[in-house]
């Protein structure tokens, strides 16, 4: 059945005005006596007013005392720890490995003193804090997402709370994940080897390939007969895994209007449920145009570092569904208020996961609380170098599922003795 972006929208916000208050504005857009449609950012800008973090559940400071890095053969952890003696860890990005210097430097003297239940105001605050707006993107959202973790890992711990209950209510205790895999650079016959096994590894239930070259305006990558590798793949994995198969396809910016248009309308055809970065993730304009030319929903913001940039592409239809990155984006609560503006006009979220550390954790934990989420959530496996235990959950695949933890915090407890290994990076 092919995936008609008109009925997807249509629904969608029927979904989604019924979860937001009987207050809100109406129609997404307003008329010009021209009759152009005029983007209603007056809504979003009302939704962007209201804070995240459930401050309500603290009574008392919450004092930032001590705030470190931790390192250990290039892997790294933060330590938050509190006036009161609270205490929080997160698992660092390998991205740190060459961003260290900005925690240290640009985001480690801000929060030391803060209080933590402010943490909404001061992660607007951080940015003009030594001017780091000049460092948007994954050179400040790496760094700051990696302290938000473990501050929010620390308040879940003191009022007993997932991190998901400390930002929003839980919608999903349950995440229902796809398959996310890689391998265009190689042929079809081994991309399609790796990717049944990469399936059949966790049961999968969906799936997501990678279409067109590398990056943008190279050539498309192993080229088999006229029609290219692209045109050659995305009839066949659904010829392999059959109508039942969710199939998600992304370009990685690669396209240009036009052949992310023929792309699309090919994915339309084999029915991809959506397209995710078919052009450069900056071009908005150019953005709106594929997505008004196709049915197919629109996937995007993997690499958008802005709350503004989001709006204007909510606002202005240029995605269908958001993909904000916990990490790239400086973490859970920035990344709601992406998902909450999406809400407001009835469209998905599901976030861009980072591989390795414990990214899959905190992408389930977000998810938990998304009333907008997405049917299937990026997975890329469950392997992991930190050593910790889980009590509140196998965190297994079980039927294209995984459960969530509901332990405080992050619902884990890393072993003491892993910790141990890491050593204080020095300023």
């Amino acid at each position: 059945m092919k995936t008609n972006r008109r009925k997807f929208m249509n629904t969608a916000l029927v979904g989604g005005l019924a979860a937001l208050p009987l207050s809100c504005s109406g129609p997404e857009v307003q008329k010009l006596d021209s009759g152009a449609r005029k983007p209603d950012y007056a809504r979003l800008d009302e939704v962007l007013k209201d804070p995240v973090l459930k401050r309500e559940l603290f009574t008392s400071p919450v004092v930032i005392e001590t705030l470190e890095l931790l390192h250990h053969q290039n892997r790294f952890l933060c330590r938050v720890r509190s006036t009161d003696g609270a205490e929080g860890i997160s698992v660092g990005h390998s991205g740190l490995n060459s961003l260290y210097p900005i925690f240290s430097h640009r985001l480690q003297p801000f929060f030391i003193g803060k209080d933590a239940r402010d943490l909404d105001l001061l992660l607007d605050k951080v940015y003009i804090y030594n001017l780091n707006f000049r460092l948007s993107g994954l050179a400040l959202g790496i760094p700051l997402a990696t302290i938000e973790f473990a501050i929010l890992d620390m308040l879940g711990r003191i009022a007993g709370r997932s991190i998901g209950q400390l930002i929003g209510e839980i919608h999903h205790p349950r995440v229902k994940v796809y398959q996310a895999t890689e391998y265009r650079e190689r042929s079809v016959e081994e991309s399609l080897e790796l990717i049944k096994r990469d399936v059949a590894e966790y049961n999968a239930h969906a799936l997501k390939i990678k279409v067109g070259g590398l990056m943008f305006m190279t050539a498309d990558i192993n080229a088999v007969g006229p029609e290219g590798r692209t045109e050659t793949i995305i009839p066949l994995i659904r010829e392999t895994f059959g109508d039942d198969m969710f199939l998600y396809a992304d370009a990685n910016g690669f396209y240009s209007v036009d052949e992310a248009i023929r792309v699309g309308r090919l994915l339309e055809e084999y029915d991809y449920r959506f397209f995710e970065e078919p052009i450069l993730f900056d071009w908005y304009e150019e953005t709106k145009q594929v997505a008004e030319a196709l049915t197919i929903p629109i996937a995007g913001g993997e690499q958008e570092y802005s709350l503004h940039g989001f709006r204007w592409l909510i606002a202005n239809d240029g995605l269908q569904i958001v993909q904000p990155d916990n990490y790239y984006f400086g973490g859970m609560i920035r990344s709601m208020k992406v998902a909450r503006m999406a809400q407001a006009f009835g469209k998905d979220c599901t976030p861009h996961m980072s591989g390795g550390g414990l990214g899959y954790l905190y992408m389930m934990h977000f998810v938990s609380a998304l009333p907008n989420a997405l049917a299937h959530h990026e997975f890329k496996g469950l392997n992991t170098h930190v050593q910790f235990d889980c009590q509140t959950s196998p965190l297994s695949v079980d039927d294209g599922e995984i459960l969530v933890p509901t332990g405080p915090g992050l619902g884990v407890e890393i072993d003491p003795d892993f910790i141990q290994k890491h050593e204080v990076v020095k300023a």
